[in-house]
């Protein structure tokens, strides 16, 4: 039975958003979904799990990424990780796998099921009991073939009001747009629907309670199939009011919040991500108080930084925005990362790169082979809303053939170095270049980072010790290895920036028990030199420091002065002893 207390925060969720009336009738149908929930789960209720430590590194995956004749994607992709990655990666995010009709599993058509041409549950639940299992929660809308979506066309009152129907004459001139394609799409019923990404993707309508129980039920679903991680997709677009922004509205944090509530009741250790691609300032508001929404918030500002950073051979930019990284409480935590099955975002980064320096980014990489997405503006004109690129590829710099390893590995040493739980693609974990043909054959332009692959054709390349894909898989797993033997790099452990000059980015991370810091040293400008700077917290006058990267010794000056040598692109992460 699920306390008083419990039950009370509940109704208080339900009633900020849809008033007294409603929420007396609403909670005791929530409270039964979730007792009924935690008779039949009674093992997540006790499960003892910590939130997130050092040791935590997620890969980012398709369900199909690696295939082979004969078996379920999904089998093939645990054997495959297993066998190249061990247990040095500790979590999958596993991007959706549910049935679905368009945009890569981002239009589902039944919440619950597997997409047979991948697996079923218990292909999921294997990969749960290798690691910390990640699922997608893609709640802002449905597929236009979703079986809901179908009984609301037909009429059925069982879904009245599941969808957003809205009268085309609708001043919605103030929403915020994520595509240039149109919000609102006539049905064959000749009713005209809100649609957010796509005339396939149809928003759902949360001022109906309705949806909002049917949904936590999904969520629950997940959780009983073992995930112990929900990415909330798209959710700050998950309230509507027209005549507002429709994004980041009160009711949207107030139903993260419920659900908050809710795992922590029935499943806690379950973690909340929220996945908001805008400007950070927005972005962080995803935290609340810091104990009653997200536990984790995507770090969407790191990708473009990052890599404006290693393009213009310049850390200031990048070292004044770490600067100001903080997070309300120890219960959480950004999750960063560099590279997804998405493009580079360029809204994060606006109010800290100027408008000449994204457009300055915007060509490198597409010389490089990359491509722009983009987005509608309430002028009616359209702005870069995201690079698309694989990681590597959007890295090179001008006249550069091949990639530069050693860019790319320290671009993730930066990544690995930060406080948070850093996530790695497969594409860039696994050294892949710029799928071009594939985005041609589908028509979208994202496609170019998302290529899957035949197993035997990635092991045999994979074989060659000389081959791109095993000096960048070989390299990026022992930097990643080394991150996780350090209580340095607990996401909780304290960060300072370190000025060491334009050329590099320096940060040193304290951990809170008293184990030695790490100064974490990486060279942006691609020219050899030395890296000479005073950490924050002053370093012992004798001590030395080891770096972790090569074992190599280096002293400490007597005011606590570092003073090493740095290659082009070098990386040295030095402990104190």
């Amino acid at each position: 039975m699920l306390t008083d207390q419990v039950a009370s925060r509940l109704h208080e969720h339900l009633a900020r958003v849809y008033g007294e009336t409603v929420a007396g009738e609403t909670t005791p149908r929530l409270v039964a979904m979730l007792e009924d929930f935690a008779r039949r789960h009674p093992q997540l209720a006790s499960a003892d799990r910590a939130l997130f430590d050092e040791t935590d590194v997620v890969l980012i995956t398709y369900g199909d990424q690696v295939r082979e004749p004969g078996r379920p994607p999904l089998e093939t992709l645990r054997d495959f990780l297993t066998d190249h990655l061990g247990r040095t990666v500790s979590g999958v995010h596993l991007l959706p796998h549910y049935p679905s009709t368009s945009d890569d599993g981002f239009a589902v058509s039944d919440f619950g099921a597997v997409d047979p041409g991948l697996g079923d549950w218990g292909d999921v639940r294997g990969l749960a009991s290798d690691f910390r299992l990640m699922l997608d929660a893609v709640i802002n809308h449905t597929s236009a073939s979703h079986p809901w979506f179908v009984r609301w066309l037909c009429g059925d009152p069982g879904y009245a009001d599941f969808y957003l129907e809205v009268d085309p004459s609708t001043d919605l001139s103030s929403v915020t747009r994520p595509r240039t394609s149109p919000l609102l799409t006539p049905t064959w019923a000749d009713r005209w629907v809100w649609t957010t990404f796509s005339a396939d993707q149809v928003d759902l309508n949360y001022t109906n309670p309705d949806v909002l129980l049917a949904v936590t039920e999904v969520l629950l679903g997940y959780v009983a199939q073992g995930a112990s991680r929900l990415r909330l997709d798209a959710v700050g677009f998950l309230w509507k009011r027209p005549g507002t922004s429709c994004i980041h509205l009160p009711e949207t944090h107030e139903i993260i919040r419920l659900w908050r509530t809710v795992m922590d009741a029935v499943a806690p250790g379950t973690l909340l991500i929220t996945e908001t691609n805008v400007p950070h300032r927005e972005n962080v508001t995803y935290f609340g108080s810091g104990t009653d929404e997200a536990h984790l918030v995507y770090q969407f500002a790191l990708p473009p930084l990052t890599l404006a950073t290693f393009h213009a051979g310049d850390a200031t930019r990048l070292r004044e925005w770490a600067a100001t990284l903080e997070t309300p409480s120890p219960e959480t935590t950004f999750f960063t990362f560099l590279a997804s099955h998405d493009g580079i975002g360029l809204r994060p980064v606006e109010g800290i790169l100027d408008p000449d320096e994204v457009a300055r980014l915007c060509a490198d990489v597409t010389a490089r082979g990359g491509r722009i997405s983009y987005r509608a503006q309430p002028d009616g004109t359209r702005s870069p809303y995201e690079l698309n690129s694989v990681y590597l590829d959007a890295l090179g710099l001008a006249g550069e053939v091949e990639p530069n390893v050693d860019r790319f590995v320290a671009a993730h040493s930066i990544l690995l170095s930060l406080a948070g739980v850093p996530a790695v693609y497969f594409q860039s974990l696994f050294g892949s270049r710029n799928w071009a043909e594939g985005a041609d054959h589908a028509g979208r332009d994202r496609v170019i980072n998302r290529q899957r692959f035949a197993r035997t054709t990635l092991e045999a390349q994979l074989a060659d010790p000389n081959s791109l894909r095993r000096q960048v898989l070989d390299r990026l797993l022992a930097r990643i290895a080394t991150r996780t033997r350090e209580p340095a790099f607990h996401p909780g452990a304290a960060q300072s920036v370190v000025d060491g000059g334009a050329g590099s980015f320096a940060v040193q991370r304290t951990p809170q028990a008293g184990e030695s810091s790490v100064v974490c040293v990486h060279d942006v400008s691609g020219r050899a030199g030395r890296f000479r700077a005073r950490p924050a917290d002053r370093l012992p006058a004798r001590g030395r420091l080891v770096d972790l990267c090569d074992g190599s010794e280096h002293g400490v000056e007597a005011d606590g002065t570092v003073d090493v040598d740095l290659p082009a692109y070098g990386v040295r992460w030095l402990r104190t002893t």
